[in-house]
């Protein structure tokens, strides 16, 4: 009889190991006391609310708990296109990305450990701008002047 063996692999996020500390329930924590922040500010609460009707919310908070679960922890569960529902949202521009951040930097400082916050937000500060990137290709405007949101300009 051949005995199994458990293979521990070492998840690397950007050249650094992922924390022990990080798993599904901080995933969950950091994506719910994310979007109570969002809908409670008055520049993205309205967005969000125009964008996702009331009872698809559960759905939505779901998805991004998949989404970044992909991202970090690795797990296959998400299989969407974050980009498309934010090239449909008219007038979103730079200042709405900065608030973004500024409220995901603050929900995982809140929320995680240092390094662990880290990652969240190394991970976000990208996708904000390849989001912005993106957004102004589809409009047909000149992306050469949009520089990445740094986190110590937020």
């Amino acid at each position: 009889m051949i005995e199994e063996s458990r293979i521990d692999r070492t998840i690397v996020i950007d050249g650094i190991p992922l924390p022990e500390l990080l798993d599904e329930p901080m995933v969950r924590a950091v994506v719910h006391g994310f979007y109570d922040e969002i809908l409670r500010d008055d520049l993205l609460g309205p967005v969000f609310s125009e964008a996702i009707v009331a009872e698809a919310w559960p759905r939505h908070l779901e998805k991004m708990c998949d989404f970044w679960s992909a991202t970090l922890l690795r797990t296959s569960r998400y299989d969407g296109r974050p980009l498309p529902p934010h090239l449909a949202i008219p007038g979103l521009d730079e200042r709405h990305f900065r608030r973004w951040l500024s409220l995901f930097r603050a929900t995982v400082r809140r929320l995680c450990p240092p390094e662990v916050a880290q990652l969240f937000m190394n991970r976000a500060l990208r996708i904000a701008h390849s989001f912005r990137l993106a957004i102004a290709f589809h409009r047909g405007e000149n992306a050469l002047h949009i520089q990445p949101i740094a986190e110590d300009a937020l």
